[in-house]
């Protein structure tokens, strides 16, 4: 995807459903470093998510069952066209989600009249699943024809969103790519997961069950990342856990051509995307990398070498 390859100001995008879903908070965002802003996951129509509380979260990881709470398409067209008038130079990646394919299709066709640079498909949210069955991040076959279905009703290109809650994250992978899928998105949340209260004996999520994300997923889903990148060749954006510049390297050595920023910013506060980006940059002059695609699957190439 050229976008994913050349046309973001930097490697570090901001993940789905993080810290605002308005125009304004994602201008705020860019201009405080992003290099890319993805949405909130995006419903055909109005989503009223779970009841509170809704997210923990301490020094090792975050555990949210939101529930993906939305006010439907037409009031998210609505702050998609404001962004895009702001035309700071920060692409919007919209991220859409469905209970059926239908809905995704139907959600694909109206986004794709504003002509947003990017698509991300999440068909891989965990806190949805009792709502809707079988996550199509979970099944190969329903996953690709899904894929397929969406390149026919638009020439966006798409990124599909996978979870990690699978046994072969890359048959996933390589179904969806060979169905014409333009990148990756990986990883979704863990889980579920559950923490419960001690002193009462009761979960603390009101849905007793949340996705896991923060610090505590980060060696998972850079294995998740490298295993995609062995079998695809298409760009990845790789998250989980992402704290520090050093984490994003790593993300970035075993494959991901951008880094997502999640719990980073609940760990770092508002400038992570410069604080991380700045520690980055460092690392790179010291190391003597002149540039960031020159560290992309760069694992992969020294284990190569390794067996020669």
């Amino acid at each position: 995807i050229d976008y994913l390859a050349n046309r973001i100001p930097n490697p570090l995008v901001q993940c789905s459903g993080y810290l605002g879903v308005t125009a304004s908070t994602w201008d705020n965002h860019a201009k405080k470093g992003a290099g890319g802003i993805t949405t909130k996951s995006i419903w055909l129509n109005e989503h009223k998510g779970h009841p509170n509380p809704v997210i923990l979260a301490n020094e090792d990881f975050i555990i949210n069952a939101v529930g993906v709470p939305d006010a439907g398409i037409k009031k998210a067209v609505e702050e998609f066209e404001e962004y895009l008038k702001r035309k700071n130079g920060v692409p919007l990646i919209v991220n859409i989600i469905g209970g059926k394919a239908d809905d995704f299709v139907a959600i694909a066709e109206e986004v794709s009249k504003l002509k947003p640079p990017l698509i991300e498909v999440n068909i891989s949210c965990p806190n949805v699943e009792a709502e809707h069955g079988k996550p199509f991040a979970t099944d190969c076959p329903a996953a690709a024809e899904l894929t397929r279905r969406l390149k026919k009703v638009t020439n966006i290109p798409l990124i599909i969103k996978l979870s990690p809650n699978v046994e072969d994250i890359r048959l996933i992978a390589k179904a969806v790519v060979d169905a014409g899928a333009d990148g990756i998105t990986a990883i979704n949340t863990y889980g579920p997961g559950m923490v419960i209260d001690i002193d009462s004996a009761q979960p603390i999520l009101a849905n007793k069950f949340g996705g896991v994300s923060g610090p505590g997923i980060k060696p998972l889903a850079v294995k998740n990342v490298f295993d995609i990148a062995s079998v695809t060749d298409v760009p990845i954006i790789g998250m989980g856990g992402i704290k520090t510049g050093r984490d994003a390297i790593e993300m970035m050595m075993a494959g991901a051509t951008l880094v997502g920023l999640g719990s980073a910013l609940y760990y770092r506060g508002e400038d992570a995307f410069k604080i991380i980006l700045d520690e980055m940059v460092e690392w790179c002059e010291v190391n003597k990398v002149k540039s960031f695609k020159e560290i992309i699957g760069k694992t992969r190439k020294v284990l190569m070498q390794n067996k020669l």
